[in-house]
């Protein structure tokens, strides 16, 4: 894994500030990306299984980790909280909206157990062809952290083809926006949870983004997902 100290967090944040979502190439070795996937069948490692179909939320399996996290995913939760926690907070101050971010994780994971929130929402997903994920947020309750990330664990157009992330944004009185990022292994995609603010002439105001995967056309996906804030 890169150093997350070292990475180039001025960049990161401007292209955040300016789409809602910024691309880390290669922040997971392959070694990492396919230790994950090994981990996938180890059911210790793991709170809870969710068939998405069953749910409506697409097709496909997703399973979070239990506490304590495994080590490279709770120093993932750790260090990239504190470089975003920041620009969480000027978000929240250009929306008007009276929130205020701690600068430690620790101290998230506090106001999330102050009001039940208490189980881990870290999770690997897993498609198969034919699979996809419907445009959702992952919001789990009253406290969330406005930003998330997504790794790459699979090879594309080795291990499957298809299978893109959508990202699709709403403005106020106006058609929604999609885009669709193609990513590599072993890849991060930091991206907004809820909505992202947007300059307007009377000042910023929230544009609501969602995120999926399309229709994988062959083979195996596997992903990890990185919420910030725990679930009730």
């Amino acid at each position: 894994m890169q150093n997350i100290e070292s990475l180039a967090w001025a960049e990161i944040l401007d292209c955040l500030n300016a789409s809602g979502f910024a691309i880390i190439n290669n922040l997971l070795s392959v070694e990492e990306c396919n230790a994950l996937i090994a981990d996938y069948s180890d059911s210790k490692l793991y709170r809870n299984t969710i068939d998405m179909q069953r749910y409506r939320f697409g097709k496909g399996e997703y399973k979070y980790f239990s506490y304590p996290l495994p080590v490279m995913v709770a120093r993932l939760r750790t260090e990239m909280y504190k470089h975003l926690a920041p620009l969480a907070n000027t978000w929240m101050q250009r929306l008007g909206l009276e929130l205020t971010y701690p600068a430690e994780h620790s101290q998230l994971i506090g106001l999330c157990h102050g009001v039940n929130q208490a189980r881990p929402t870290p999770l690997i997903l897993r498609y198969e062809t034919g699979g996809y994920n419907t445009l959702h947020q992952d919001l789990y309750g009253e406290v969330y952290f406005p930003f998330q990330v997504v790794f790459l664990l699979s090879q594309p157009q080795r291990d499957f083809a298809g299978g893109e992330l959508v990202m699709m944004e709403q403005l106020p009185r106006a058609q929604s926006k999609a885009q669709v990022i193609n990513l590599q292994r072993g890849d991060a995609l930091i991206f907004t949870t809820n909505f992202r603010p947007v300059q307007g002439t009377r000042g910023y105001y929230k544009a609501k983004m969602k995120h999926g995967v399309s229709p994988l056309t062959s083979g195996t996906r596997y992903a990890m997902g990185v919420i910030f804030h725990d679930a009730s």
